[in-house]
């Protein structure tokens, strides 16, 4: 859609006036006390059966749901479980200002606990699941954390490990455990609870609630530590506060907005599977909806969320791009399976990009696209859970083709970005005029502006826009860096806006499109400079190809390590009739399945400028995982991590050798 300056300049006026419940200046405590007395007998949360050994369940503090299914909590319950939980804390000796690690999968209890600390005037501190003792053991002791929650035996035993270099008055266990009779340090969040119920009284809760203000420290969340030892950031309740009134003015149920967009409100359901550890998550997958009224559904795990969608039926997920490159992989893998043949799925998925790109739709494009919703688009959705009304995707950027399928498709993505220093959410397309390939115009209140000194002449030519680093200044925005004031100072200009560090172009009427980091521009030896994100994304529906990472920095030219299929590339061994061996490292260096790769390599350089195509590539036998520490929790890639990791293999890359084509 061609930018339209009015059409823009009146959506944000009308976010900029609009206000409602939701929207407010208080602290996160209070946040959610008005927002359980206005939702009390609403669904606020879901939690599966069968999964966990909840300590909550051992002192009724909430019922067990079915083996395999799901139970609610309403606003109502879930605020005595978080008022006991609060008391609770304070037994412990927790007081206003001290730092409290949670250190735990994403569920319901992450959620709980997390207000019941807040509003017994904590700063919490997370600390990531897979995070190893020494990770942890640095998390939890920069912020100088007087205590942590840990979500199982296996969680506790980290910890413990490295307690003689941590400061811990105590450590609460969210699942029952034993063995631990014998430590009066140590409790599971059930005996917290208890504590709490006996102790609680409304007086003393708004005591506390009253002893933290908005401008007060909510939370220190670490960055990924990719470039060195993870930053503490530190964001205040007015900086949670600003981005969740922000995301409720952008997708909430303005009155002007038609009668028949989807908006978020009381009536949406989510489902959370994203580390809550993330401020991604912590933000647009719990406060938000929680702020909202919306119900928040806890999946089992990242690897049963395809099962969990169906139970649940969501109305809204958010997610990052590995996951909607996942589930494209699963639609193309479905469809080979199926009776559907593979040729009418990938019509559907031209149709659904077609009409995705198309404003006005001639006679025979709809009724293709009519005809393949009954086919593929209808059934897709129905394991979607049937009920999407749209997805949100950050965390990344995703690869325009992928957007634009999930569009055509009636699956809606609105794209947004942000980052841990900015609450996080800086921009997200609007629901009343979402942008493929866009992450929307800044939120209200948010300031952006581009420093085109970090671009080479040649990329301000061939951009459509004004285009350089972002910087960004807000109510959202971080004062810094907990204990490093030098890298606080570094991050911010002179007249206070935040340096986002990545290369934006910016819309004649305000959306934002993501280039690349400024840190991860190659620079080849020819003086070009290469993004290596658009190339990397242009993989992301291919059917041979599972990940993929452009190198090139100082070289003559761009190579990729490239993660193979293995699965794909056995079916295709198999149609063909070839042998493939059993070892997947041997299977990497099958000149037939090199060649079979190629095909997809040449196809993807056909799309790009030539300085910019993968002129060699090296297949690897190993997934990038958040597991094997070669991606982040929010997975992005671990540049650095995998570099160093193939090594030997890049070095190939640029032995002296002739070049393809030479």
């Amino acid at each position: 859609m061609a930018p339209d300056r009015r059409r823009t300049a009146d959506l944000l006026e009308q976010e900029r006036e609009y206000t409602d419940a939701v929207i407010g200046s208080d602290t996160t405590g209070r946040l959610f006390e008005a927002s359980a007395k206005r939702n009390a007998d609403r669904p606020a949360q879901g939690y599966k059966g069968g999964v966990h050994d909840r300590s909550l369940v051992e002192v009724d503090a909430i019922e067990p749901a079915p083996p395999g299914d799901y139970a609610t909590l309403t606003y109502r319950e879930m605020r005595d479980v978080v008022h006991g939980l609060a008391a609770g804390f304070r037994t412990l000796g927790v007081t206003g200002g001290d730092r409290v690690g949670i250190f735990a999968n994403t569920r319901m209890e992450w959620a709980q606990t997390d207000f019941a600390l807040l509003q017994a005037g904590a700063v919490v501190t997370t600390v990531y699941a897979e995070s190893t003792p020494r990770k942890a053991s640095y998390l939890l002791s920069n912020p100088g954390a007087t205590g942590v929650v840990v979500e199982n035996a296996e969680l506790l035993e980290r910890v413990l490990e490295v307690e003689d270099a941590l400061d811990l008055s105590f450590v609460v266990v969210i699942d029952e455990v034993t063995g631990y009779a014998d430590r009066d340090d140590v409790f599971t969040l059930g005996e917290v609870y208890e504590r709490g119920r006996e102790a609680f009284d409304p007086a003393d809760l708004e005591s506390w609630l009253n002893e933290r203000s908005p401008g007060d420290l909510a939370t220190l969340v670490y960055t990924s530590g990719t470039t060195g030892e993870p930053k503490g950031v530190r964001l205040t309740h007015a900086n949670l506060r600003a981005n969740i009134n922000g995301i409720r003015r952008r997708v909430g149920p303005r009155p002007d907005k038609p009668e028949n967009l989807a908006v978020f409100d009381e009536h949406c359901r989510t489902l959370s599977f994203l580390p809550l550890a993330h401020i991604f998550e912590r933000t647009a997958g719990h406060l938000f909806p929680l702020a909202s009224g919306a119900c928040v559904n806890y999946a089992e795990s990242a690897d049963t969320v395809a099962e969990d969608i169906r139970l649940v039926s969501p109305t809204n997920v958010t997610s990052v791009p590995r996951v909607y490159e996942r589930i494209y992989d699963s639609m193309r893998e479905r469809a080979s399976e199926s009776d559907l043949k593979s040729s009418i799925f990938e019509r559907a998925v031209e149709t659904a990009r077609e009409r995705a790109r198309t404003d006005s739709p001639g006679v025979g494009l709809r009724l293709r696209h009519a005809l393949y919703d009954r086919l593929v688009y209808r059934t897709i959705r129905t394991r979607m859970g049937g009920e999407i009304e749209f997805f949100i995707s950050g965390g990344g950027s995703l690869s325009l083709d992928l957007a634009e399928l999930f569009a055509g498709m009636g699956l809606h993505v609105l794209e947004g970005y942000g980052l841990t220093e900015t609450a996080p959410v800086v921009s997200v397309n609007p629901p009343e005029d979402p942008r493929p390939g866009t992450l929307g115009p800044p939120l209200v209140d948010v300031e952006v502006r581009l420093d085109e000194s970090v671009v080479s002449e040649d990329r301000k030519r061939r951009a459509r826009s004004e285009i350089g680093e972002l910087l960004v200044r807000g109510p959202n925005v971080t004062a810094g860096y907990w204990e490093r004031p030098d890298a606080t100072e570094a991050a911010f200009t002179a007249d206070g806006y935040f340096r986002t560090g990545d290369i934006v172009e910016q819309t004649d009427d305000g959306y934002l499109i993501f280039h690349d980091r400024l840190k991860q521009l190659l620079v080849l030896s020819t003086g070009k400079n290469v993004a290596p994100s658009p190339i990397e994304d242009a993989f992301s529906t291919s059917d041979r190809v599972e990940q993929v990472m452009v190198v090139g920095d100082d070289r003559k030219f761009v190579g990729a390590l490239v993660v193979l299929d293995f699965e794909a590339a056995r079916e295709w061994a198999d149609r063909a009739g070839i042998d493939l061996p059993d070892d997947p490292a041997a299977v990497c260096r099958d000149d037939r399945v090199r060649a079979w790769v190629a095909e997809s390599v040449e196809a993807v350089n056909a799309t790009l400028e030539s300085e910019a195509r993968i002129k060699r590539f090296e297949l690897v036998p190993e997934e990038w995982t958040v597991e094997n520490d070669m991606l982040t929790p929010s997975m992005k890639k671990k540049r650095r991590t995998i570099l160093d990791r193939y090594e030997g293999e890049v070095m190939d890359l640029y032995a002296e050798a002739p070049l393809a084509g030479d």
